[in-house]
């Protein structure tokens, strides 16, 4: 049987997901950024649309950072203590390798030292934002890379990027992790320093026990198993975390569960079996969206509802007729077990559960209904 609706909103009540500050700012494209009238312009408006989310929602009480886009106007402190008094705290730490000139052939992959110097730095200056932040995870994403053949020794990459992260995770207090994220490609073109899951386990595996993968689920090429990745990095206990977008064609970073909705239950189907059936696997799931047409708030909450949907449908498998079909070898009967719980309708019980927490029972049309989106357009010209 599956579980009861009291035991499906009680879970999907207990989870908690990251929001990032980037996602509302102005966004766009290589070619072009986009402005919209009322985006965020710093951290102190980021938070402060964060918290709405929040309020609305109840599902999201943490923020991850960018190192230098978000405390060029407020300090860490700042920072910290402006979160809290919005009801929020401060989450991951990203660190920005990819911005600067030196940066050109690479950060800590680069075959320059001065480079890697000034990134192995910054890394550790992200380390020291973590405990004024009281931040638990750092979480890496590199744009090291080739785009040509023979531009580089690539043997020599992997080494000068494992050493760099082994210095960093020892840097880390015991209560700290590190999550390495993974990108097939983009922004070089030949060779990603950090290309695939595999790559980033062996990495996180000679850095030590505080680092582990952190999974995009826009960083994979076409027709590529997300879930069977997910199930294979839980079954090792190194799935440290999630980035959740959605995307067509590559890192396209549109509203979560907007592109293959089944892809996202099926990946959150191996999380609730991770979990033993009674809960999602223990990670960090953050939201990492920032497209260049979408109205941000109204994004990130439908973002949020996306996957509170998913993994209300999740907690719907029934498990044991599951384990009795595959037993059985009944393939059709297993993936009917899968597409009944796909099927089924979780908005009265999503809707439900928020009027017991004295939340709007559908956040979305509430902040279209309310005046915030207006106020914001005024006062941020």
């Amino acid at each position: 049987m599956s579980l009861s609706n009291a035991r499906i909103k009680a879970l999907v009540r207990r989870w908690k997901i990251e929001v990032p500050s980037w996602a509302f700012g102005d966004g766009g494209t290589r070619f072009k950024v986009f402005r919209q009238k009322g985006a965020a312009r710093n951290l102190r408006e980021k938070l402060q649309d964060a918290a709405i989310v929040h309020q609305l929602t109840g599902a999201t009480p943490s923020v991850a950072v960018h190192a230098l886009w978000d405390f060029a106007d407020m300090s860490p402190d700042e920072a910290r203590d402006y979160a809290r008094e919005s009801g929020l705290s401060l989450g991951a730490v990203n660190p920005t390798l990819f911005e600067q000139p030196e940066y050109r052939f690479g950060s800590i992959g680069s075959p320059e030292k001065a480079a890697r110097d000034k990134a192995l730095a910054h890394l550790l200056d992200c380390v020291e934002i973590m405990a004024r932040v009281r931040s638990r995870a750092l979480s890496v994403w590199l744009a090291d890379g080739t785009n040509h053949p023979g531009q580089d020794d690539l043997r020599a990459r992997r080494r000068r990027v494992a050493e760099a992260l082994k210095i960093v995770h020892d840097a880390l207090a015991p209560d700290m992790t590190l999550l390495l994220e993974y990108k097939l490609f983009e922004p070089a073109f030949y060779s990603t320093d950090v290309p695939d899951w595999g790559a980033a386990y062996l990495l996180c595996k000679a850095c030590g026990p505080r680092a582990s993968v952190l999974v995009d689920l826009g960083h994979h090429a076409q027709g590529v198993n997300i879930e069977q990745i997910v199930a294979t990095l839980a079954d090792e206990r190194m799935l440290g975390g999630f980035h959740f977008n959605s995307r067509k064609y590559a890192d396209d970073d549109l509203t979560t569960g907007s592109l293959n909705p089944h892809e996202l239950f099926l990946i959150f189907n191996e999380l609730v079996a991770a979990g033993g059936g009674k809960g999602l696997y223990p990670a960090a799931y953050v939201i990492d969206q920032s497209h260049n047409v979408e109205p941000k708030i109204e994004a990130m909450i439908l973002s949020v509802m996306n996957l509170q949907a998913m993994y209300a449908r999740a907690l719907r498998v029934d498990r044991a007729a599951l384990r009795e079909a595959q037993r059985r070898r009944d393939v059709l009967g297993a993936e009917r077990v899968l597409q009944a719980a796909y099927e089924s309708d979780v908005a009265p019980l999503l809707a439900e559960m928020r009027r017991e927490d004295g939340l709007p029972p559908d956040p979305f049309e509430a902040y279209r209904r309310s005046d915030y989106a207006r106020k914001i357009e005024r006062e941020r010209t």
